[in-house]
């Protein structure tokens, strides 16, 4: 007992720079900028955060959690300020992007984080759209928490944001665990910061509020960021004067693919089990990988078993834009490729799409089965 660790507190789930500590998926969220403020300054980045939303469910304890955090926060540069409505918020957060434009910031650069829920993102897509279009800067980004309440829990629609935020063309990370939460997270700044688009990352009642113990060291995450990518006249990062075609050929052209190389290159999306024997394939993201993990367990299908069967998982880590060449290299030699996600799909209309001229292509169900039918549900959880 006497080499047991005797100093352990409270304050470690924001304190402790190594190890492992117990947290809650919305602690998570608040520790995330504190650990992206420590991997600038070991880069020798001077840099802030900036954090405003809107509360409500899933993430309507995000902004108590920050205030009790506040010494945390104020100790890493970090400022909170909640708003007055999810787009105000919004606007304020592309602010942090333009910083240099005066020239005089003392900061190379302040990444921004958003927090609402699925109304919220819907009525800030107006800011959404234009702070993607003029992008971020390179020691800055933008990282957009949306709260989803797929059953209507607390809310008067049952909704999801994917579609929203692809309407925008921000890119869409999916965490599974809280784990993921800090490991996506800090995926997210560097990609926004990588890419120049504003990245957003789903967060389920499921995650946010359960708690975990969470590895915090400060080596988890390396980021891979791909060279040789083209790049536009003047950089892919915001500016001004912009022009608002040379925006969305900026965006389509040069940002979308390397949010996609990213993707590739630190390996988001990854095989997580593994048949040699290819017959069936399981493609999913987020909480329906937990799930489909599950259920394979009440079926007992073990690793063995699943060798012999040919059953082989591909987890998602971004579900838009589809990242097509790992998705391509999984499903070949497959008889039939099931797509498992959440309400309305979005996976599964991309792999349409990008297994389509595959020499062999695999059935793909989903939504529906071959004949049309109803498979998985579009609707509830």
């Amino acid at each position: 007992m006497s080499n047991i660790q005797s100093n352990v507190t409270l304050d470690d789930k924001y304190e402790l720079r190594d190890g492992q500590v117990f947290i809650t998926g919305t602690q998570a969220l608040v520790r995330l900028p504190i650990m992206q403020r420590q991997r600038d300054a070991a880069e020798n980045l001077k840099t802030g955060a900036f954090i405003s939303g809107y509360r409500g469910s899933p993430l309507g304890l995000y902004d108590q959690s920050l205030w009790k955090a506040k010494p945390f926060l104020k100790n890493n540069d970090i400022h909170f300020q909640p708003g007055v409505n999810e787009d105000l918020a919004a606007t304020s957060i592309w602010g942090t992007q333009q910083i240099h434009l005066s020239g005089q910031s003392d900061y190379d650069g302040v990444f921004g984080i958003w927090y609402g829920k699925g109304p919220g993102v819907d009525r800030s897509g107006d800011v959404f759209k234009h702070g993607n279009m003029a992008g971020t800067t390179r020691h800055g980004g933008v990282l957009v928490l949306m709260g989803d309440d797929h059953t209507a829990k607390s809310s008067t629609v049952a909704h999801q944001s994917e579609q929203a935020l692809v309407a925008a063309m921000i890119p869409v990370l999916n965490p599974a665990t809280v784990q993921e939460y800090l490991d996506f997270g800090l995926h997210a700044i560097a990609l926004s910061r990588y890419s120049g688009c504003w990245v957003g990352m789903k967060c389920l009642t499921d995650t946010v509020e359960s708690s975990a113990t969470v590895d915090v060291g400060p080596d988890r995450v390396k980021v891979v960021e791909p060279e040789g990518l083209p790049e536009p006249q003047g950089g892919i990062y915001l500016r001004w004067p912009d022009n608002a075609n040379e925006q969305e050929e900026r965006l389509v052209r040069y940002k979308l693919p390397r949010v996609q190389a990213y993707v590739r290159a630190n390996g988001l999306d990854r095989v997580t089990q593994s048949s040699s024997r290819k017959s069936f394939g399981i493609v999913t993201t987020g909480k329906s990988w937990l799930d489909t993990v599950q259920a394979l367990a009440d079926l007992g299908i073990s690793e063995s078993l699943a060798e012999e069967i040919g059953l082989s998982v591909y987890k998602v880590g971004c579900t838009w834009p589809l990242e097509s060449e790992g998705l391509r290299e999984f499903a070949a030699g497959h008889d039939e490729i099931l797509v498992i996600e959440e309400k309305r799909s979005l996976i599964e209309e991309q792999a349409a799409r990008i297994l389509y001229d595959l020499e062999d292509r695999p059935r793909l169900v989903g939504k529906q089965d071959e004949k049309g039918g109803m498979l998985l549900p579009r609707m509830g959880s």
